[in-house]
């Protein structure tokens, strides 16, 4: 580590900035209306752009070739009754020609906000305020100025997105509080997360991808199940790698020390390099990075101090060609270890301490491999991406509370819960081009995910450690072939109509075997399949100013399964759980003001959610399926943001939603909570940044950010606690020049020591109030150059 830290402070009196700041791109945009050759523009480079609409015309002449995006800016709008301007590193603006006075680019100002990008969460290049969804983009500028690596570090800038906190690798992505409990087990997971094209989740907990040389991430919050099918039941969450640069070499490297409160010293160091091949028709990116988060509790019973410590290392390497100015062909692989030496609650009343019988580690691995062509001419363009992922993961629990359960020869018990899922995915879509009135795009989807879950109970003694007196061996297959396509029509200037759906067909099988050292041994093989389609409709006004309205509607589904775990057969209530659906209702609404200093985007939103699948734990502490009853919930999200020619900017969220229960399942009868767990009435953040130029051409930023998360309930039974109620904060300061500098950043600088997360073990849960508190006050510095 302290070379590394050497190297990156050395680097930070030389090199070349000028080279690393004219990257070059391969284009290829063909005559067409300005706005779609902009279009075009931005997503070949990928560049943020605001306000395409203010280029009227058509363009005469082709840009073909490698060149920077100033110059392919400047060739592309010879002539156009419209000026450009980069308002930042990657950000340009497009406004109406100013008279007398020729387009050139002025020197950077003040960042993009919020909702100033351009997204394909839709399966479309398009820039996110055009969409009736409610949807929010961070650029890796932001995420870099905020130090964001992980989902709940950007939590605080999307509305609606919020993390359990059961420990790296183990939490849970809920958006608009469209939860269905905060444990993962069976039941498939309500968010979708991809990176670029590829889902790498199914039911799992989130991987917790480390945000390493990333393009920017896109949620797309709502039922997205036309497009994306059964595990996008309350939005989607992608994250957009940068794509090889044909035109010239460039690295990076960043490394990262941090010392916690009474805890262990954390560390980081990452790195990418950008190598073109082949001329400018071919290149490379490999990016790497190495992780150590400190521990911070201390075990009372073990006597171990700082066991909740966690490492995680990974990699990823693109490769990108472009044999035709019309194909591009991208394949992608990657990898991340994730290992913690143990959980991170502990129980009330005892601070930072722990008191387990055994430790708790946990395990979460990632490979993927994806290969995604695309191939535009005409009016259409063909994308076809095939992947393969392997995600395992594991933990270990102590469940000597129920050990007379299973048998008398032990001084503990320890619950082992593994799961192996093999994924192989094939998407293909054909998407309309250009400035017609009718837009269009029609996709065959195909998966087939294999699962491997086996659990054990281990009876633990002094001479003989992990003797196991239950185990459960299942597999389980799904299949899932579908069709989908979306239409819309502008009936009128300003007025959008879509129609579009999901034919799916859903094939279950699972099969397996529980052996018992005081029960009957069992065998199961069941079938399920499942039919049907999801629909999406919306309308939408987009006024001269760029103001825009929106109405929609839009479902969510996910099938049903099966439970098998448990020494015993489960009762009949307990042997099957049903399929559930989201149908949502929105009403939204995106505008600036201001020469776009000012920006805003909201959404009104009621769901009727049926037959909510959520995953439980039985009596003994092992895990299942069922559905809770249904949900109706009304809520208010919105994101605003405000920025000055001076450097300041002002980013504010929030979401406020009421949820209510009802029919609920004859388990939950007496105790159905009447809220959705997991799911606070109130969430919001709060970033301000601030920049300006010291030492002559230094930049300074400073930043602060914030996100409170409200009270909930952990699970649908009210007899167990609530959870949340607290405040996150961050504040960091940065000095940089020419991609050179250096971070320093505080987390939790009041130490505060709220519970946020009531939740850890499920055999021992019935003992004491567990609470997961905050990391305490952390500082750190970061060093990065770029070359």
């Amino acid at each position: 580590m302290g070379a590394a830290i050497a190297c990156v402070a050395m680097a930070l009196g030389g090199g070349d900035p000028a080279a690393a700041a004219a990257t070059r791109v391969r284009f290829r945009i063909q005559p067409q209306p300005y706005p779609e050759a902009l279009l075009d523009l931005a997503q070949q480079a990928n560049v943020t752009l605001i306000g395409a609409a203010a280029c009227p015309g058509v363009s005469r002449s082709p840009v073909a070739g490698a060149m920077t995006v100033e110059e392919a800016l400047s060739r592309l709008l010879a002539g156009a009754a419209c000026d450009w301007r980069m308002v930042a590193a990657g950000a340009v603006e497009i406004s109406p020609a100013r008279q007398a006075e020729a387009p050139r680019p002025p020197p950077p100002g003040p960042p993009a906000v919020v909702g100033e990008l351009l997204v394909t969460a839709t399966k479309r290049v398009r820039d996110s305020r055009e969409l009736a969804v409610g949807i929010t983009a961070i650029h890796r500028q932001r995420l870099r100025e905020t130090g964001a690596s992980d989902p709940s570090d950007a939590a605080a800038q999307m509305a609606g997105v919020l993390t359990t906190n059961l420990g790296p690798g183990r939490n849970k992505l809920l958006l608009r509080g469209l939860a269905d409990g905060v444990f993962t087990g069976r039941a498939r997971s309500t968010v979708a997360t991809y990176l670029d094209d590829l889902p790498v989740n199914y039911n799992a907990p989130d991987p917790n991808l480390r945000l390493v040389d990333v393009e920017r991430v896109e949620v797309a919050r709502g039922p997205q199940g036309a497009l994306y099918g059964a595990g996008a039941m309350s939005g989607v969450y992608r994250i957009v790698t940068r794509k090889p640069d044909l035109g010239q070499w460039s690295a990076e490297a960043r490394v990262t020390g941090a010392t916690t409160t009474g805890g262990g010293p954390s560390g980081a160091v990452e790195a990418y390099v950008n190598v073109p091949l082949a001329g400018d028709r071919a290149g490379l990116r490999l990016s790497a990075y190495n992780e150590v988060q400190g521990g911070y509790l201390d075990d009372i019973v073990q006597n171990r101090s700082n066991v909740d410590r966690t490492e995680r290392q990974g990699g990823r390497l693109t490769v990108l060609a472009q044999p035709r100015d019309a194909l591009s062909i991208t394949v992608t692989g990657a990898a991340q270890r994730l290992r913690s030496e143990d959980t991170h609650y502990t129980i009330r009343g005892i601070g930072r301490k722990r008191a387990v019988l055994i430790p708790e580690p946990h395990e979460n691995d990632i490979e993927l491999v994806t290969g995604t062509a695309r191939y535009s001419w005409g009016g259409a363009e063909l994308t076809s991406s095939t992947g393969f992922v392997r995600h395992s993961y594991g933990s270990l629990f102590d469940a000597t509370p129920v050990l007379e359960t299973y048998t008398d020869n032990a001084e503990t018990l320890a619950y082992s819960e593994r799961t192996r899922t093999r994924m192989l995915v094939q998407d293909i879509v054909l998407t309309s081009r250009g400035a017609s009135k009718l837009k269009w795009l029609a996709g065959l989807y195909a998966s087939e995910a294999r699962l491997r879950s086996p659990s054990e109970l281990l009876a633990q003694n002094p001479d003989q450690p992990n003797v196991p007196v239950y185990s459960e061996r299942r597999r389980e297959t799904i299949r899932e072939l579908a069709g989908y396509a979306e239409i819309s029509y502008e009936p009128a200037p300003g007025w959008m109509l879509a129609l579009g759906g999901r034919l799916y067909d859903i094939e279950r099988r699972i099969r397996s075997d529980v052996v018992a050292e005081r029960f009957d041994p069992r065998s199961q093989d069941s079938r399920n399949h499942y039919t049907g389609i999801s629909p999406k409709i919306s309308l939408q006004r987009r006024f001269d100013n760029g103001d825009l309205v929106y109405a929609v509607m839009s479902e969510g589904f996910r099938p049903g399964g099966v439970n098998t775990g448990g020494a015993q057969p489960p009762p009949e209530a307990r042997e099957t759980f049903s399929s559930d659906r989201l149908r949502n209702y929105e009403l939204g609404l995106k505008l600036e003001r201001f020469d776009h200093r000012l920006s805003l985007s909201s959404a009104l939103y009621y769901d009727v959610w049926k037959g909510i699948q959520t995953d439980q734990f039985q009596e003994s502490g092992i895990p299942y399926t069922t559905n809770a009853g249904d949900a109706h919930v009304l809520g208010l999200e919105a994101e605003v943001a405000f920025r000055t020619d001076n450097g300041f900017l002002a980013q504010l969220n929030g979401r406020v939603s009421r949820t209510r229960t009802t029919k609920a399942n004859l388990e939950f009868t007496p105790v159905l909570a009447k809220s959705l767990p997991g799911a606070p009435p109130i969430s919001g953040g709060a970033l301000i940044s601030y920049e300006r130029l010291v030492f002559g051409d230094w930049t300074m930023r400073l930043v602060g950010q914030a996100i409170y998360v409200g009270l909930s309930r952990v699970s649908f039974d009210a007899r167990l606690p609530r959870t949340g109620g607290f405040t996150q904060t961050r504040v960091l300061g940065e000095i940089s020049r020419d991609g050179r500098g250096a971070q320093v950043f505080v987390t939790n600088p009041l130490d505060s020591f709220r519970d946020t997360f009531s939740f850890g073990n499920p055999f021992t849960a019935p003992q004491a109030r567990q609470i997961t508190p905050q990391r305490p006050a952390t500082v750190g510095m970061t060093l990065f150059a770029a070359f």
